[in-house]
């Protein structure tokens, strides 16, 4: 089992962000997935992970929210894998993460 994670990338005031927050999680680790839920106004977390988020958006265009980047080894010299931007019904949600793990490992 690798280091992979689920890094969300989401802010406080919103309300979708709020919404996936209920099953992300949960979604995320059923799936063998650890998750890193980074709100843009937790400077310290925001700090530790930008790289990741910049290496895909430099400069933020085109990002969702939430969007959620999955990785291999995020705290280290991490490799993006795929992402899925915005909100999704629970179901959507774990199989556009299915696709991209599944994608990863062909």
């Amino acid at each position: 089992m690798t280091d992979r994670a689920v890094i969300k990338f989401s802010s406080e005031d919103c309300g979708i962000c709020h919404k996936m927050s209920f099953y992300d999680q949960k979604v995320s680790e059923e799936l063998g997935l650890q998750f890193v839920d980074v709100k843009m106004q937790d400077t310290a977390t925001y700090r530790k992970y930008r790289k990741i988020l910049l290496t895909q958006y430099p400069d933020k265009e085109g990002m969702g929210w939430p969007t959620y980047l999955i990785c291999d080894s995020p705290e280290g010299e991490f490799k993006i894998l795929g992402e899925v931007k915005g909100g999704h019904p629970k179901g959507e949600f774990r199989s556009k993460l299915q696709a991209v793990v599944d994608a990863a490992a062909s």
